[in-house]
């Protein structure tokens, strides 16, 4: 599932597992980072903030600092491999989804020859939310789900990203 690879070679990090919390338009987002490879981003994170020496977890705050300023922008990290072969094509396709555009669970379902709740439960999988833009993909009849909710928090969350991108989904 990675984006496009980081050269690891240059960081001279210790620390093989560390975490930071920052700030965004969103919300508060817990960074988790083991091996030097961005694991997981946490939404809503009830966490205080906090920042992180580790140089891979700081790439990453950077470039997310960079997305909120400039919605199109390219991330280029290295993310932990994980999941499955299913849920990998999956996200790899989210990835192919171009800013400002929604797709519906089906477009994507077709587009892989699986069906659409087999889509939905690989987006709400997605240990890298924004990196991995599970939040392109739509119901066909309104907003659909956002990290297995319908509702609440997250689906505002969603919602606010996908206006930051330029999209205004109602409902």
């Amino acid at each position: 599932m990675p984006n496009s690879s980081v050269n690891n070679d240059s960081v001279n990090d210790s620390s093989l597992n560390d975490t930071s919390v920052i700030d965004s338009p969103f919300g508060r987002l817990k960074l988790i980072a083991q091996n030097n490879q961005l694991e997981k981003i946490e939404l809503n994170s009830p966490d205080q903030l906090s920042s992180s020496k580790n140089q891979s977890l700081q790439k990453v705050e950077q470039q997310l600092n960079s997305y909120f300023k400039t919605s199109d922008f390219t991330f280029e990290l290295t993310v932990l491999p994980q999941g499955t072969d299913f849920q990998n094509r999956v996200w790899n396709a989210l990835k192919s989804i171009p800013v400002s555009e929604v797709w519906t669970y089906g477009q994507l379902a077709k587009k892989l020859n699986t069906s659409a709740r087999a889509v939905g439960n690989a987006c709400r999988n997605n240990p890298t939310p924004i990196i991995v833009p599970c939040h392109r993909i739509v119901s066909a009849t309104g907003l659909g789900g956002f990290a297995g909710k319908t509702e609440g928090i997250l689906s505002d969350i969603k919602r606010q990203m996908l206006r930051h991108e330029g999209v205004n989904i109602d409902g």
